[in-house]
């Protein structure tokens, strides 16, 4: 049995996997930003408050782990898969990948990451200096191609001509898409629905 302790130690760190605050892991997973507060885990007359079940589901699949996981987490342990990765340095990756944007071919590697259920995630190693500040040459990108991507998610978009890139996705119409440099010295691009192969969320990157 946890203690009230652990459970909220466990929501800090289900935080910081998700790379956010417990206001953040909140607002993300569609809760009041205060619902994971510290103020709110004693009341005022100084009686203990738990999560409620309805929170912490929410806030675990927000963070795309499961119960499990989330069990780990509390008592301190690992519990880990191995998912395909790849070195964006390496090969062609253009042909690393089908047509829907998955993993294919034999250069791919293994990495443990903690379960993300029947997710078909995987991690890209990113390369050079083109996303920096956000994420660094070495970073370890999770992309999960199965989730829709929404305007201000970081994503990773393979053009039809095969260039592999980052980006801050922008609102689209039927015929076009918004692109944000995750740069602050690099362009932005509007870019037609037509020449992209497809795009992925990033949804976790290791620092």
């Amino acid at each position: 049995m946890f203690t009230h302790d652990q459970i909220w130690r466990g929501i800090d760190r289900l935080a910081a996997h998700a790379q956010t605050s417990p206001s953040g892991l909140a607002r993300r997973a569609g809760l009041d930003s205060t619902t994971f507060n510290p103020s709110k885990r004693i009341s005022s007359d100084g009686k203990l408050r738990w999560p409620s079940t309805e929170s912490l589901t929410k806030a675990l699949s927000a963070a795309h782990l499961g119960f499990a996981d989330f069990a780990a987490l509390v008592s301190g342990e690992s519990r880990a898969r191995s998912l395909p990765a790849l070195d964006l340095a390496d090969g062609d990756r253009a042909a690393a990948f089908d047509a829907i944007g998955l993993p294919t071919g034999p250069g791919w590697a293994r990495v443990p990451f903690p379960d993300l259920g029947e997710s078909d995630a995987y991690a890209l190693r990113v390369e050079g200096e083109a996303m920096l500040p956000i994420y660094r040459p070495g970073d370890q990108l999770i992309i999960a191609p199965d989730e829709k991507p929404r305007p201000g998610d970081r994503v990773m978009v393979k053009t039809r001509d095969g260039e592999i890139s980052g980006w801050q996705l922008g609102h689209s119409t039927v015929q076009e898409v918004a692109l944000k440099s995750l740069n602050p010295s690099g362009p932005d691009r509007i870019i037609k629905l037509v020449e992209i192969a497809w795009i992925a969320r990033i949804v976790w990157a290791s620092q």
